[in-house]
């Protein structure tokens, strides 16, 4: 899907300090490679720092192990029997294959394998080996490596921004998705409801990205001796609430999608759903603002639970006690999100009738 003018700023605002820290420590991977350790042509180390950096979030450190080992298999594999049997089409396809293998039985990891059979089509064809060419190239990965971890390290690039911005996507998703039904159920349009479901279907690579954000985060903020005082509250703001919000959004997609059925075939819909549903989509958009101030979320716990107290327990028909139970677990969701346990989070509500 194109993404509008503004989407388009607003990724690249969001991937403007992994460019910065790309483009600085390329340039300083070249020049220590080169300049200082006396490596001819070191394009394995600014490769290497934008591998470990990359624009994308999440598990650089193993990046890293992942590049260096590959590079190193694929080096090794290809100086051995490229010195042995030359260059050509066979050997080209025969060292590949081989590097990849040995990558494979290694580690499962995609970044080794890919590496790994890089490195050995760079050796069998524009590096052919020669001297020490082997061990500088392995050298030249690991620095790369080093300086992407260093600049991110160093540079400019708070990991509370990074799962601030993806956390607040996510919320403000759950909050449509609410919206919308509830809009849909006081119309009596199954067109909008239609829309909102399709909507809430194409939120969970939101969901994705606010994992790998927190994996950053939390990554960024063990590495950086100017970061580590983010680490509490990373984990205290967005760690426990990440999994019950999932949840909270995978049951709106049901309660939308039980609406639309119910719409269509003139099904009744439980007294009070919309009025609930927004009272809900406002306490997660208070939720994203409490959690991103570093606030305790007690106003939007209190929000949840008035919701919670509300509900009668009712059973009114297939339809509508579909949706009754998606409200009560989407309530119980949004209440672990503010910090409640499981147990005093579904006893908020009140049983169903028999």
């Amino acid at each position: 899907m194109t993404l509008d003018l503004r989407g388009r700023l607003d990724r690249l605002a969001l991937m403007a300090p992994s460019i910065g820290q790309c483009a600085v420590a390329a340039a300083l991977a070249w020049l220590v490679a080169k300049d200082l350790l006396g490596h001819p042509r070191p394009f394995f180390a600014p490769i290497a720092v934008l591998l470990s950096i990359g624009v994308g979030l999440g598990a650089r450190l193993r990046r890293v192990a992942e590049l260096v080992v590959g590079v190193g298999l694929g080096i090794g594999v290809g100086d051995l029997l490229i010195s042995s049997i030359g260059s050509g089409p066979w050997q080209l396809a025969l060292v590949v294959a081989l590097a990849m293998v040995v990558a494979v039985l290694l580690d499962s990891g995609s970044l080794i394998v890919l590496q790994a059979g890089s490195s050995a089509v760079l050796v069998a064809t524009l590096l052919p080996p020669s001297g020490t060419g082997g061990l500088d190239r392995m050298v030249d990965a690991l620095l790369g490596g080093v300086l992407g971890l260093a600049a991110c390290a160093l540079m400019p690039a708070s990991p509370a921004a990074i799962v601030r911005r993806h956390a607040s996507a996510v919320f403000e998703a759950l909050a449509a998705a609410l919206d919308g039904t509830a809009l849909a159920v006081e119309r009596a349009d199954p067109e909008l409801a239609a829309e909102t479901l399709e909507e809430a279907r194409g939120t969970q690579g939101m969901i994705e990205q606010f994992s790998g954000a927190l994996e950053t985060g939390k990554e960024l903020a063990t590495i950086s001796p100017v970061r580590r005082r983010h680490r509490r509250l990373l984990l205290l703001r967005y760690e426990n609430a990440a999994t019950p919000v999932d949840h909270a959004l995978r049951n709106a997609r049901v309660l939308a999608r039980r609406a639309l059925v119910a719409l269509d075939q003139g099904a009744s819909v439980p007294d009070g759903l919309a009025p609930a549903l927004r009272q809900l989509s406002a306490a997660v958009l208070l939720l994203r603002d409490e959690l991103a101030a570093g606030r305790e979320p007690a106003g939007a716990r209190e929000a949840i639970a008035a919701v919670a107290a509300a509900q009668t327990g009712a059973r009114t028909g297939f339809s509508a006690d579909v949706m009754t139970a998606q409200l009560r677990s989407i309530i119980v969701d949004l209440l672990q999100a503010t910090g409640s346990d499981r147990e005093h989070a579904a006893a908020s509500l009140p049983p169903l009738a028999d």
